[in-house]
């Protein structure tokens, strides 16, 4: 049953649904693909093959029913699952169960989805190769020496390996987003406040985003309308209703973009994206145009400044929230021999457990944050964030959508930037101002540069996450799919 491992999670929920397929056969076919080739890829920190099993078979019992009944997904280890490790990729949660759900969780359990397990990501979603995670690095399935983003590496790799047909990832500054362009693979960032963080493990908390990963774009706007919505938990959920993204998918994939207007940022025109993203981004631009759209050039002249703004905001917020890890309530404790003060354990095991990017942040956030130096520092970011949103609101005056690279560059050698944090950090160039916005976008996969997937990235304004759906879903008409190579 190979085979299934291959099918679109669309495809397996019909044929589980007419009974074609049981699901506890579609789960035993992801089981062993992953089996079979995750000791090379890494994408899993964590496989519940017990559970993955037992939800499967009440899928084919008819005790869970729901519109992805019995398609298996892969879950982001930032994302708390009751009685199943909950690390965060750090040392400082190893072996912790949460005790309870977090609500995308309950929503994917509702709509009958099977949970194989819990995905490799760089520690605390710090990242963008996932070389920072505390158990070691993912390999891209097209080039298995190579990063396949981050910080959501693992949700990515294992749709491209296809170890699963479906992912749940978060993005914070493009983790998603990013991830999905070096693999080949389909990355939704939703509007903020429209999917809930209930149960995220917090990295910086006006930012995050949990979000679909898929390898079609119709898989992840299914994906999207069922975790998505209001959530009275979180106090950040939007109380609107979640837009048509499945009904703009099916649109888009008609191939018809009469009318639709696309904003190119000419601020990112001088990039210094590598040529072979750009020429993928502009070969995909005419096919747009092809489809009908119109491409007019608008100018968003804050967004130069959303990366040194970004590395203020999400370090001070992280610094904030990484606070509760104290060795004190639960996860890792170091030195606590009886002869050492409170303090003294703390910091013993906050130097054990946290890895150095997480530290890094945490210590440019409370600089930020300190006496003194919050106007200077996180006060000015919050002023630019503005400016950043206020670009956004003009563009979409003459715009519906805007649209660039996903990332300047393609999946890069491990090691080859982790003495660089500032070249690390490049890689977020183009998918960070929409996460100080709030506003929805989403990578599809345009391409080939090097023989490695260039991604194309769609920014809608916020709950209008049906309008990037729609335009992503016409290009996957018009460039198609991309397969990595065999593993």
């Amino acid at each position: 049953m190979s085979d299934l491992t291959r099918l679109t999670a669309a495809d397996l929920a019909a044929k589980i649904k007419s009974k074609e397929v049981s699901a506890v056969e579609v789960a035993q076919a992801h089981l062993d693909r992953i089996e079979a080739v995750d000791s090379r890829v890494h994408a899993f920190l964590h496989v519940d093959r017990e559970g993955a099993l037992a939800a499967a078979a009440k899928v084919d019992k008819g005790e869970v029913t729901g519109p992805l009944a019995g398609v298996p997904v892969a879950v982001k280890d930032v994302i708390a699952t009751k009685g199943v490790p909950t690390t965060a990729a750090s040392k400082i949660l190893e072996g912790w169960r949460p005790p309870y759900n977090a609500t995308i969780v309950e929503r994917l359990q509702a709509a009958g989805t099977v949970m194989l397990g819990k995905t490799n990501m760089d520690e605390f979603a710090m990242g963008s190769s996932t070389e920072y995670s505390a158990y070691g690095p993912t390999g891209n399935p097209w080039d298995l020496g190579r990063i396949p983003g981050g910080s959501g590496g693992g949700s990515a790799a294992a749709l491209a390996a296809y170890e699963a047909p479906l992912a749940i990832g978060t993005d914070t500054g493009g983790s998603i987003r990013q991830p999905g362009a070096v693999t080949g693979t389909v990355g939704a960032k939703p509007t903020y406040g429209g999917t809930s963080r209930y149960g995220l493990i917090a990295f910086s908390s006006s930012l995050d985003t949990p979000g679909p990963c898929a390898r079609t774009v119709e898989d992840a706007a299914l994906l999207h309308s069922v975790i998505a919505g209001h959530d009275p938990r979180d106090s950040t959920s939007i109380p609107q209703p979640v837009p048509d993204v499945i009904g703009a998918a099916r649109l888009g994939a008609t191939g018809d973009l009469t009318g639709v207007k696309l904003g190119l940022v000419k601020e990112f025109a001088g990039d210094g994206s590598e040529p072979g993203v750009t020429a993928a981004f502009r070969d995909s631009l005419e096919a747009l145009v092809k489809l009908g759209a119109e491409v007019v050039e608008v100018s968003c002249p804050h967004f130069q400044y959303a990366l040194p703004a970004y590395y203020l905001i999400a370090p001070s917020e992280c610094s904030s929230n990484l606070a509760r890890f104290d060795g004190v309530r639960y996860g890792l404790r170091v030195g606590d021999d009886g002869n050492r003060s409170l303090e003294e354990v703390m910091s013993l095991t906050r130097d054990a457990g946290f890895g150095p990017e997480v530290k890094r942040r945490i210590i440019l956030g409370t600089y930020a944050l300190s006496s003194g130096y919050y106007d200077a520092y996180y006060g000015q970011a919050q002023k630019v964030r503005t400016l950043i949103t206020r670009d956004f609101q003009k563009a979409f005056e003459q715009v519906d959508v805007l649209v660039s690279p996903t990332t300047p560059f393609v999946a890069f050698p491990f090691g080859s930037r982790t003495s660089d944090p500032y070249q690390m950090y490049l890689a977020d160039l183009f998918t960070i101002p929409t996460n100080l916005y709030g506003g929805p976008a989403v990578s599809v996969p345009c391409g080939l540069s090097e023989g490695l997937p260039v991604g194309f990235q769609v920014m809608a304004p916020t709950m209008a996450d049906d309008r990037m759906y729609r335009v992503a879903a016409a290009l996957e008409s018009a460039v198609g799919t991309f397969t990595p190579p065999s593993l």
